[in-house]
């Protein structure tokens, strides 16, 4: 039998107060894995926050052959201690480690003797195939791309291979879940329940602060259309749901291709509402026009800045006009809009932060959040921040940014002033009591007309 699990959430940092969403990347592992004829169970502990001992007699009640954990730069700690108690629990079962974190820097996994393998990038053939080898207990794994391992001494590393046709992979395995654990709720959407959807990978762009497309590609690879609306169709008639976020960055990078899965929506009458991510360079009105008519609700949009130095440094490559272009179009439509900014970028100033809140006030986003920067491997800035030594701690691999400008607990203060200044305008209370009633703005938040 394998085990898929997650490590407990990080005990401090700006990660612990995330939602607990479905762990796709799980789901689909396992199904590619049960489709093999694998047994396989999944143990979600950064659902559960189960402590070690709790998890040690998890595994020894499973008795598993084989364990694979997930590992992002902010749960290594809480990675290493789980491989830990596998082994403690049972010696001769076979550790694996993937995710974010094992992808970038899998020399720093495989350091601990607990860790057997490390998957890097996309795992649904590499874990199948290393499975297979291990059920086999055959010890040659030179063949299977994207594994690394310790041999005589040195640590080998297979170079990737991307999966390209995308519908090969089965539909994610979210029997093995109980679902309604998790957060299944969106105030994005007027609906729920409300489920994630993970349709492509890959990302062509360059932006100095994300590590996608070194995990993914550079080229987007994603599920056919039909296959797409066949996934919805499944999740409607087998867990009632009434909305789907599309969590990948660039929903609408392949225009033909959105529309036909916007028309393949209607043409099946189905009934649902959806919000995605993608960039403000990436739509029109036409293509916003066929996204209204199949469900969309809401677009998130990823700014990061408004200061145009900043995003240069960053390698955004959109304008902050095209931003506001793109949220005027969004709004003739009907479609909602929710942005994002990035705060405490190396090389920022206190006004280049305001420039940023004074645009995100100009575009009046019906959503907005001020998020602080911290660097994790795999990115051009993290690379930039530990060279320069431009931090004031480091937690596990993720470094908390500090110049001669601020420090991460001066851009906490920052942060909290620019969202209670930004929802306290007296455009934002009147946008929200037009939106959601007198009474439910006041109900929402109570302290808003507070001094």
């Amino acid at each position: 039998m394998i085990l898929l699990m997650t490590p407990a959430p990080p005990v401090s940092g700006p990660w612990i107060h995330g939602r607990k969403y479905v762990p796709i990347g799980l789901v689909y592992l396992a199904a590619s894995l049960e489709k093999s004829g694998f047994q396989v169970k999944i143990f979600d502990n950064y659902l559960l926050g189960k402590t070690i001992d709790e998890v040690k007699t998890e595994i020894k009640n499973l008795n598993p052959e084989l364990v694979g954990i997930t590992c992002s730069s902010v749960t290594y700690s809480q990675c290493v201690q789980t491989a830990k108690a596998v082994k403690e629990v049972l010696p001769s079962c076979k550790v694996v480690v993937g995710g974010w974190h094992s992808s970038y820097n899998p020399e720093s996994m495989l350091e601990h003797s607990e860790i057997d393998f490390v998957v890097m990038g996309e795992g649904e053939r590499a874990m199948v195939e290393l499975a297979t080898q291990i059920a086999k207990k055959e010890n040659s794994f030179t063949n299977i791309a994207g594994v690394a391992y310790r041999h005589e001494g040195k640590i080998i590393k297979n170079p990737q291979q991307f999966i390209r046709n995308m519908d090969e992979i089965p539909f994610p395995a979210l029997h093995l879940l109980s679902i309604n654990l998790y957060d299944r709720s969106m105030e994005y959407l007027s609906v729920k329940p409300v489920d994630n959807m993970s349709i492509a990978r890959g990302c062509p762009f360059n932006c100095a602060f994300c590590e996608t497309s070194r995990l993914w590609g550079k080229t987007c690879r994603a599920f056919s259309p039909q296959r797409v609306v066949e996934d919805i169709q499944y999740l409607i008639a087998n867990y009632g749901t009434k909305g789907i976020y599309f969590v990948n960055d660039n929903f609408t990078l392949r225009k033909e291709k959105t529309i036909e899965l916007c028309q393949l929506i209607r043409k099946n009458k189905i009934d649902i509402e959806w919000v995605c991510d993608t960039r403000a360079d990436l739509l029109s009105q036409d293509l916003l026009k066929e996204m209204k008519t199949a469900g969309c609700k809401t677009i998130w949009f990823g700014i990061e800045s408004g200061s145009p130095r900043i995003l240069e440094k960053l390698h955004k490559d959109v304008t902050l006009e095209q931003t506001e272009n793109a949220i005027k179009m969004c709004k003739a439509e009907g479609i909602q809009t929710a942005c994002s900014f990035l705060l405490g970028i190396p090389g920022e100033t206190i006004e280049d932060m305001k420039a940023t809140f004074k645009f995100a006030r100009k575009i009046d986003t019906d959503w907005c959040r001020f998020n602080i920067f911290v660097a994790v491997p795999g990115s051009a800035l993290y690379d930039e921040v530990i060279s320069k030594k431009l931090y004031d701690k480091i937690e596990d691999y993720a470094a908390y940014v500090k110049t001669e400008d601020f420090n991460y607990d001066s851009l906490l203060k920052i942060q909290r002033q620019f969202h209670s200044s930004f929802e306290k305008s007296p455009k934002r209370i009147l946008h929200k009591m037009r939106k959601d009633g007198l009474w439910t703005t006041l109900k929402k938040s109570p302290k808003m007309f507070s001094k």
